[in-house]
């Protein structure tokens, strides 16, 4: 089965019953940016640091924030990005062989100061166009970027939070974790393929980090039986897990129908569905 951390398509519909964020005008252009880096963090995914000069402009909301990436349409083309708000009648509109490939990513971490964005890519070869680019990727070379919005929002009165995803949602879930306050109470889940795939995350006191190796399982299996395994505290929780979509789906479903929780304490998107 392949898969990748791509969100699928431009016009993305998050399954939450969150109302839709509101984005600022200034985060409604793509911006030209460059590789300044491409470090590996392990076998299964590399970490691209890009920086433009209109970064300042930028939204970042959280540590789920999606950005949508913009890539030449073929190794050595030529990047034409789309110009105003409405982006996407534009890249519609171009020829097939001027039209950029778009895809949906996280936002690792963002650094204003030295206007630098970091996005870490799943690897699988040369199976999908933005893990050849990133593979590939150089400094020097050009992609678009284009803010969009983010959904981990723990209402004030949150107790404690479950926090599920695999490796397609390792990003935002690591940002979320290190984002945590000291103390505050969290139990974070994240199913991968085996050892190899894990990084390191600077887990806060208060939070427990559990990997869970999926080997030859089905996606999101490993993930929705240790949670429907595990004894959660009392209190108000807030739920946010993305991934595979029956991870998402599962979490969810299980959380609701079994322990009782209400959907608006819940955030849950399928990133990808498994073939």
């Amino acid at each position: 089965m392949a898969y990748s951390s791509v969100r699928f398509d431009p016009e993305l519909e998050h399954m939450s019953t969150a109302a839709p964020l509101q984005q600022s005008r200034d985060a409604d252009r793509a911006m030209g940016a460059t590789v300044v880096a491409n470090r590996a963090l392990n076998a299964h995914m590399t970490r691209v640091t890009l920086t433009s000069p209109d970064l300042d402009r930028f939204a970042y909301r959280g540590p789920d924030q999606l950005v949508r990436i913009f890539l030449p349409p073929e190794p050595g083309a030529p990047l034409e990005l789309p110009r105003g708000e409405q982006w996407w009648p534009e890249v519609k509109a171009l020829p097939e062989h001027r039209r950029p490939v778009v895809r949906n990513y996280t936002v690792r971490g963002i650094d204003y100061a030295s206007r630098e964005l970091d996005i870490d890519f799943v690897l699988h070869g040369d199976a999908g166009p933005a893990s050849r680019w990133a593979l590939r990727a150089r400094p020097g070379d050009r992609l678009g970027l284009l803010s969009d919005g983010a959904r981990y929002l723990p209402p004030g009165d949150t107790d404690w939070q479950l926090l599920v995803g695999d490796e397609t949602a390792l990003p935002a879930v690591a940002a979320a974790t290190e984002a945590l306050d000291p103390g505050v109470r969290a139990i974070v889940v994240l199913e991968v393929a085996d050892r190899s795939a894990e990084i390191p995350i600077d887990v806060p006191a208060g939070a427990d980090l559990t990997w869970l190796h999926r080997g030859d399982r089905p996606f999101g299996a490993p993930a929705v039986d240790f949670v429907r395994g595990t004894a959660l505290p009392g209190g108000v929780p807030y739920v946010w897990a993305a991934g595979e979509s029956s991870l998402a789906t599962g979490v969810r479903r299980h959380l609701v129908n079994e322990r009782g929780f209400a959907k608006d304490r819940i955030y849950f998107c399928g990133y990808w569905r498994a073939q």
